[in-house]
């Protein structure tokens, strides 16, 4: 059986209950650096017609694939759902805003140009939207579509986030499931660099069918490979979302989300291997059985740090606290790859 018919197995199992389209998918506030400077942030996650390669099967951990609307959203709906989330900023003087749907903004067949174009035009009418960031895959950028966002936004800094994962082709296809190249991801990195745009890079840390080990140089070997086309990477640690092959395997014990000390690691040695970038990682679920953790006393505290450090870029906001577990990871860190095996890399 091939990866994305597990996938794909899985997807048709689920059952998703129908959801008002005029509601966003989710949306929340939070900060983030803009230019260096700490920032207020508006995440919204609009309900679109779904992720074109999410409904073909997917990636093998993400779940979002399910917060799509049952029937496509019209303009009005998009609309509303804008109108809701922007609710969570009125109280804000200025701040960015991030668009996530449960694929690619750029898709025109999830998100229908007329209602790409009033979101963003929305957004740059609002004179306390100082950066608009929107993700997709690298594969749906073209000239025209950059421009043409440009055009709306006007003199208001543009960011593309691509959910890159690795910098390695085979570890993307194999275990994650992803559908592109690095080359398609270097090539949507040009264009955008050709008009200005920025770019923010998303790695993950720990998919499937890899050691702990063997994740961490992955994440370090991406970091490196994918800094000359980034202008911020942020590392999501792997969790357990419902309807995934991750989670299928979790259940089954032969998946473990990564630990915190890895992550600690791999930012100490990236930071200083470039100091100059800015590098992230805000640990969804950290502590939690289905999320990244270490143990119950010191997972709160670390993962704290974490956010912390996304803020200040300062290596020394990374916990230097000597809990008993780290003890174990190490020990994890030596022996795993004999217990367990990598079969992808082998």
């Amino acid at each position: 059986m091939s990866l994305n018919k597990a996938v794909m197995d899985i997807r048709q199992r689920i059952k998703v209950k129908p959801s008002p389209t005029n509601e966003p998918a989710a949306s929340w506030t939070g900060a983030d650096l803009v230019n260096g400077v700490e920032t207020k942030v508006l995440t919204v996650i609009f309900k679109s017609a779904g992720c074109r390669w999410g409904k073909a099967g997917g990636c093998t951990m993400c779940g979002y694939v399910y917060e799509c609307a049952s029937e496509p959203p019209s303009l009005e709906d998009y609309s509303a759902q804008l109108t809701k989330a922007m609710r969570k900023a009125e109280k804000f003087p200025e701040f960015m805003v991030k668009i996530f749907t449960s694929g690619s903004f750029l898709d025109e067949q999830e998100v229908f140009p007329e209602a790409r174009d009033a979101i963003l035009k929305a957004l740059a009418d609002d004179p306390r939207v100082i950066k608009v960031l929107v993700e997709t895959r690298p594969n749906y950028v073209t000239e025209e579509n950059v421009q043409a966002c440009l055009s709306i936004l006007k003199d208001k800094p543009f960011e593309l986030a691509f959910g890159l994962e690795t910098s390695s082709d085979k570890i993307r296809r194999d275990s994650i499931n992803k559908g592109f190249t690095f080359q398609e991801f270097v090539h949507a990195a040009e264009i955008a660099k050709k008009y200005g745009v920025t770019i923010k890079t998303y790695l993950m840390l720990k998919p499937l069918f890899l050691s702990e080990k063997q994740a961490m140089e992955d994440i370090i070997h991406s970091i490196d490979d994918a800094a000359p086309y980034s202008d911020t990477i942020s590392i999501n640690l792997c969790n357990v979302q419902k309807g995934t092959l991750v989670e299928a395997l979790w259940e089954k014990g032969q998946y473990r989300p990564p630990w915190l000390w890895s992550i600690i690691e791999i930012l100490k040695k990236a930071k200083a291997a470039h100091p100059d970038l800015p590098l992230m990682s805000d640990p969804v679920g950290a502590g939690s059985k289905r999320g990244p953790r270490n143990c119950k006393i010191c997972s709160p505290e670390v993962a704290d740090s974490l956010r912390t450090f996304s803020l200040t870029q300062n290596p020394a906001d990374l916990t230097t606290t000597d809990c008993k577990c780290k003890e174990l990871w190490k020990k994890v860190l030596e022996i795993e790859d004999f217990t367990y095996g990598t079969p992808i890399l082998d």
